[in-house]
């Protein structure tokens, strides 16, 4: 017997919802397994200062994925968890461990900005549906990913 869901949200608006947020689990996830492979292969005169950088923003990213995919269960969806259903749901290209160091950076900061619109669009949703918590989760993301931008852009060179 399955419990009724009765939380304030419709079942479509919860729908609509974890449907936006399984595109951010994936894609959050996707960057994830990017920025701990660059990690573990970036190399060159900067790459303990690299190194240092990728390993403190995969640590945040994958401590979020956990929360973002329990939101996905309490809205009632189950969350994917395969990588072909990541695959399937993410817009993230697969790293390549052969670039250099620059490339490895330049590449990450395109996709958190990447991730940054999944986000906007998640969060126009949640918002629509009137749903605070998941509007919540979404906005922490956004400034998380807004800021590891940054700091791969301030690396780089760039403002």
């Amino acid at each position: 017997m399955t419990a009724k869901i009765d939380t304030g949200l419709t079942k479509a608006e919860r729908s609509d919802v974890a449907g936006e947020l399984t595109k951010v689990l994936a894609d959050s996830f996707a960057v994830y397994l990017k920025t701990h492979g660059y990690h573990w292969n970036v190399r060159g005169p900067e790459f303990f200062s690299f190194h240092n950088l990728l390993e403190q923003q995969y640590r945040d990213i994958w401590a979020a994925l956990d929360d973002i995919a329990e939101r996905i269960r309490a809205v009632g969806v189950l969350a994917p968890q395969s990588f072909s259903g990541f695959g399937n749901l993410t817009s993230i290209k697969d790293g390549d461990p052969e670039k250099e160091a620059t490339a490895m950076l330049k590449e990450l900061m395109h996709d958190h900005e990447t991730l940054i619109a999944t986000a906007r669009k998640a969060l126009a949703v949640a918002e629509e549906a009137g749903d605070e918590a998941s509007a919540d989760l979404i906005t922490q993301r956004l400034g998380a990913h807004e800021k590891f931008a940054w700091m791969l852009r301030s690396t780089l060179g760039g403002r």
